[in-house]
């Protein structure tokens, strides 16, 4: 079967700036791709390729068997594009925003209209359908824009960092509408810092580093790959996080981290070195408000495979110079 979406080699340069250096994806039809990647890695680089919004130097990709480059004007009625941020103009209502797009892309004007409404309704907009954009809060335009994007019932869906500057609640809207999309049949190429929003939506996930692709597979794969389990220990009095550190390098062999809430983490092959934790913090007398032993997160695989963690700021602006 065709991928829904396809690339090899892909190759951009800006100046004497590599963004991209041979870039390898596939995306099976129906399926969500998390693209990861700390700030400049070329993630919104790769998106605007795909999207025909940019010529890659070398290199060759495809949405659902059309050349981006030789077929580009099939491929942009294949796909939909939401950026990092809104598209919408916030001098017109959310009606008039789905209906000017609907009109852009050929469609009667009463049909126009019957998609507007339909996209207002599955994106529980349509009390406010007929408000200006700029009275909307930010999940209710982010909602709007996502609508946009499907106005013309796109095969395969970019989302470039969909939910940046949302709260929790905005974006657990957003995590639903993307599922109800793919379950409809779309394929999602997703492009976000937020590890945890990857873990929940993606089928697969590729992570891209100074233009290279340095990891894929499906997010269980990574996980393996970065190895064993993480012991987790938060004391009761932050005045025991020194002996209690000191216990966890003796039974580990590896100085634990300490970050700024109190928590200690080591990396553990066994898990029988639970019972020895316990056994050596009741030797002592010392009390824990946290036990825990966990899998890997995709974080750990973040920080495993590039060094850091992911940023969970602000994007940087992204403009053509630029190689996010």
């Amino acid at each position: 079967m065709t991928p829904a979406i396809e690339a090899e080699g892909l190759v951009k340069r800006f100046g004497d700036t590599v963004a991209l250096d041979g870039v390898d994806l596939t995306v099976p039809a129906g399926k969500v791709l998390g693209l990861l990647g700390p700030n400049g890695a070329g993630k919104t680089t790769v998106v605007r390729i795909l999207a025909t919004l940019l010529r890659a130097d070398a290199g060759r990709a495809a949405i659902g068997g059309h050349d981006v480059r030789t077929d580009a004007v099939a491929v942009r009625g294949l796909i939909g594009l939401t950026g990092q941020y809104a598209s919408v103009d916030e001098d017109l209502t959310g009606r008039e925003n789905l209906v000017l797009i609907g009109r852009l892309l050929n469609m009667a004007k009463a049909g126009a209209r019957v998609r507007a409404g339909e996209l207002l309704d599955r994106f529980e907009l349509s009390d406010a359908g007929d408000r200006a954009v700029k009275t909307y809060s930010g999940g209710m335009r982010r909602r709007l824009d996502l609508a946009a994007s499907l106005v013309g019932r796109p095969r395969v869906l970019f989302l470039d960092e969909p939910t940046t500057g949302l709260d929790p609640h905005a974006r657990a809207e957003v995590w639903q509408i993307i599922r109800s999309l793919v379950a409809d049949g779309a394929t999602v190429l997703l492009t976000t810092q937020y590890l945890d929003e990857a873990d929940h939506l993606a089928d697969l996930i590729t992570v891209i580093d100074r233009g290279q692709v340095i990891a894929a597979g499906r997010p269980d794969e990574l996980k393996r790959r970065t190895g064993g389990q993480t012991l987790q220990v938060r004391p009761t009095q932050a005045g025991d996080l020194d002996t209690i550190g000191t216990i966890l390098h003796e039974l580990t062999g590896t100085r634990p981290n300490r970050d700024d809430t109190g928590l200690l983490t080591v990396p553990v092959d066994d898990p029988v070195l639970l019972s020895a934790v316990v056994r050596r913090l009741d030797d002592w007398g010392l009390t824990v408000d946290e036990l825990s032993l966990r899998l890997p997160s995709l974080d750990d695989v973040f920080l495993a495979l590039t060094g850091h963690r992911s940023s969970t700021g602000e994007p940087e602006l992204v403009t053509e110079g630029s190689q996010k």
